[in-house]
Parts: C-alpha cells; structure tokens; sequence
C-alpha cells in the first residue's frame, strides 16, 4: 500500500511504512513540498494509487463533499508528542492496513481505528 503524508504529521511517519513494506512519501518530498495545493495532492494521491495520510480535516471535507481522496486515513489524536504518534501508528498499524484493504475512508484516535463507511 503507498501513503501520503500530508504536512503536520512528521516525516519519519514515512519511515514506519518503509519498515513493513509499503511505499511512504511525505509532501516535503515533492517538488513543491507543503506547499503543494490539495488538489494537486488530490490528483497526485488518486493518479499513483495513496492513501492520504492527515490531521488536516480539509481532506475528509473533500471526502465527503467531492468524494476525493480515493483513500484516507485521518489522524485525529489532537495534541500528541510524535514520539506518541509513532507509537499508536505502529501498535495500530496492520489493523489501519487492514481496513484500508477493504474501506475508503479509516480515522486513527488515541483510543480507537475507526472505519467511515
């Protein structure tokens, strides 16, 4: 599975996908990084096959609203050291995997790995 992380989330977010055999590549990564516009990224995102990886809410928006991203997981922790974030990453992650398998739209919390339908 390929992901996209969009921004805020940390660049080392990439590396634990890396780690189990997915493709990862942050927005800094690309010719023009973070500030790449969402539909670019949208277009990008859909076009080679990412899962939009985010805390930014703008994306399930489109989601709802354009149908856009093809696939997202939205990171709704609120407030959280990225040493935390990592951590619930990876104690979630083959579960996260799993529901994107099958589902659009997943949303990581501190407590649960919710599946939007």
């Amino acid at each position: 599975m390929n992901f996209l992380v969009y921004a805020t989330p940390p660049r080392r977010l990439t590396n634990i996908f890396r780690e189990r055999g997915h493709h990862g590549i942050h927005t800094l990564d690309l010719p023009k990084g973070n500030s790449t516009p969402n539909l670019e990224l949208l277009d990008y995102a859909d076009r080679e096959n990412h899962v939009i990886t985010t805390k930014d809410s703008d994306f399930s928006t489109s989601f709802w609203l354009n149908n856009r991203p093809e696939k997202l997981l939205l990171i709704s922790t609120g407030n959280i050291s990225n040493d935390e974030l990592e951590s619930l990453l990876i104690s979630n992650f083959v579960q996260i995997v799993e529901y994107l398998t099958d589902n659009r739209f997943v949303e990581l919390t501190r407590e649960h790995v919710v599946v939007h339908a």
